[in-house]
């Protein structure tokens, strides 16, 4: 039966339960991040066996990331209402019949409405199993180890999905990058109720559905004009989007502000940690992605790398990762300033840019060692800021918090390639010869697919895009040193609450049958 909202308790020690609930819940994460990138491999057979156009094929490919990010908010504040168990079992059930529809999708359209499908309900579970952590791990050390495996989990499963594509379409159909998220859902299904709380806010008022097409109109042209502008420029009616979604962000805005139950409080921005953490997840968000941006078609395009051979290497990076956040946490229990651990993983990013500066058209071990450090770097940010952000709202509030922390990862993931992968094309624009098939001028991958006709082109625009990278890694590396600084001015007038004697969590709804 529900506790008494009115009553506040002293955070209590998870147990087993616990700990074998947030196994449970690391599932899901990873099969939500792996879908992000698992159709990396299996488009080229998707695309002899469903014949979808140009248009249908790049939807294919990005409605679920889309749908995903317009949704996020709107996840969060519909789970603190009705409840982040039942929200993550509706949306497990959900993620499930979409993987199964799009599994055996007979047409390009039926592919494309499963994939949907799979981005509603993947932004049900994203914010309700961090809302989950914070409901279960009541203690601030053992809630700061949980989030730091969230992190790990969440980083590692994009690297994984395109991984797993590949080899599934090696052995199997295409179909099977979608079944393997079915027996997580299931298991989720099963034992969610049994070990999972109940956390909601039990005085949250009525839900404001005028807030939920503002909030999507406010992300998704942003979200859009920002993924496209490093493959085709600042073209007009990219501009023209990223303007209309401001536009409508600060009509959402002025909706929170003055409606009587809001969608987003404005009191989580009020709580000290809240809107520093907010912006720093999003700095580490642009160095990740700014990065992988020009990493990715390094080892494939420059280094000449199959795609399968390419997407094996990468993973390299992600094996330090693991021992990131953990590291991170126990520095921060023993003492060391929250600030000063987030500015060294900024510190530590940076340098990761600083090496990859370094590389030229055959550095292969370079470029691996310097996303590992980047990546290092970044994890030890968003495992601290993460927690720091869900220390400073409310419990009842969490799914929320973390809505929000997760939309501006994503805006900070595609800003990163916006503004990198234009410094990047700008310079690989200027050292390509005037001379050059306008298609060369364009992309290294449009010069490839030309270069047979051109003696030395080939040569000249891997030369060229080494350049754009290097001149983008000197760009990442500023930006992320003066995120270290930011980090220390904002994060030392924080209090951040670590120990429950000092500043016990806020009373919640929980149900103490699943704990």
């Amino acid at each position: 039966m529900p506790t008494n909202p009115s009553t506040t308790t002293p955070p209590t020690h998870a147990g087993r339960r616990e700990w074998t609930a947030l196994g449970v819940l690391m599932l899901p994460l990873l099969l939500v991040s792996m879908d992000v990138s698992v159709l990396y491999f299996a488009i080229p057979a998707i695309s002899a066996d469903l014949a979808p156009s140009g248009t249908q094929q790049l939807w294919i490919f990005d409605i679920y990331a889309f749908v995903l990010a317009g949704l996020l908010m709107t996840m969060g504040s519909l789970g603190d209402r009705i409840g982040h168990r039942r929200l993550l079992l509706i949306g497990a059930a959900a993620f499930g019949t979409a993987s199964l529809a799009a599994a055996y999708a007979t047409s390009a359209e039926m592919l494309i409405a499963a994939r949907a499908l799979l981005g509603i309900g993947g932004a049900t579970l994203m914010p309700s199993t961090m809302a989950m952590l914070r409901a279960m791990f009541t203690d601030p050390a053992q809630r700061a180890k949980a989030i730091g495996l969230w992190s790990g989990v969440m980083t590692a499963g994009i690297a994984l999905g395109s991984v797993m594509s590949g080899v599934l379409v090696e052995y199997f159909w295409w179909g099977s990058v979608f079944l393997v998220n079915l027996p997580a859902m299931a298991l989720l299904l099963v034992l969610g109720p049994a070990l999972l709380p109940e956390s909601k806010n039990p005085s949250s008022g009525r839900f404001d559905w005028l807030s939920v097409p503002l909030s999507m109109a406010a992300v998704l042209p942003v979200i859009y004009g920002l993924k496209e502008i490093p493959s085709e420029g600042w073209n007009v009616r990219y501009v023209v989007s990223i303007t209309v979604g401001l536009l409508f962000a600060a009509l959402f805005v002025h909706r929170q502000r003055t409606a009587s139950a809001p969608m987003i409080s404005p009191e989580l921005f009020r709580g000290r940690g809240f809107a520093p953490s907010v912006t720093l997840n999003l700095l580490s968000a642009f160095g990740v992605m700014g990065a992988a941006y020009f990493t990715t078609q390094y080892i494939q395009s420059v280094l000449d790398k199959s795609a399968l051979e390419a997407a094996l290497w990468a993973l390299l990076p992600s094996v330090p990762i693991g021992a990131a956040a953990p590291i991170a946490t126990q520095l921060v229990q023993k003492g060391v300033g929250r600030a000063h651990v987030v500015a060294t993983g900024f510190g530590i990013a940076a340098s990761g840019f600083g090496l990859l500066a370094l590389a030229d058209t055959d550095s292969m071990v370079l470029v691996l060692v310097s996303c590992a450090v980047l990546a290092v770097g970044c994890v030890v940010v968003m495992s601290q800021i993460m927690d720091l952000a869900l220390s400073s709202a409310p419990v009842e509030r969490a799914g929320t918090a973390s809505s929000l922390m997760e939309t501006g990862a994503e805006f900070g993931g595609a800003l990163g390639m916006a503004v990198l992968g234009s410094i990047g094309t700008a310079v690989y624009r200027h050292e390509i010869p005037a001379s050059a098939p306008e298609v060369a001028r364009e992309t290294l991958g449009g010069a490839l697919a030309v270069a047979d006709q051109v003696p030395g082109l080939a040569r000249v625009a891997r030369e060229a895009f080494t350049s754009g990278m290097q001149g983008a890694a000197i760009a990442g590396a500023v930006l992320l040193a003066g995120a270290a600084a930011l980090a220390v001015l904002t994060l030392r007038r924080v209090e951040v609450r670590e120990h429950a004697c000092e500043t016990p969590d806020e009373p919640s709804e929980l149900s103490t049958s699943g704990v």
